[in-house]
């Protein structure tokens, strides 16, 4: 591997990292449930974008590569989207979406 490559994947891993645990901890002493402000939303919904943004990525040479991915890219995407949407979870989404699209690309591609 390429030592710029593997630099670059540690920075990246880095601030990802810092960019979820400094507001948790610099924030951990003031405990205002009742209001979440822009940063509180902000925050919940950066699971759900990290990994629409991880499935764009890895799926778009794919998909380009292979249109019969298409549709069960669609697929995950639509039922990551409404499973997250229903359980403001990012566990059980994921799961669900990895399923769905091993289901619908099985289903699919079968002769």
């Amino acid at each position: 591997m390429r030592e710029d490559v593997l630099l670059l994947g540690l920075l990246v891993g880095g601030v990802n990292y810092l960019f979820r645990y400094l507001p948790l901890r610099l924030h951990a002493g003031q405990s205002r449930p009742g209001k979440r402000g822009v940063a509180g939303v902000l925050l919940d919904t950066i699971g759900i974008a990290s990994i629409c943004a991880l499935l764009v990525v890895s799926t778009a040479p794919e998909v380009i590569h292979d249109s019969r991915r298409l549709l069960p890219t669609i697929i995950g995407f639509a039922v990551l989207g409404l499973s997250f949407w229903k359980t403001r979870s990012i566990i059980i989404p994921t799961l669900l979406s990895a399923l769905a699209y091993g289901i619908a690309w099985k289903l699919l591609t079968v002769p």
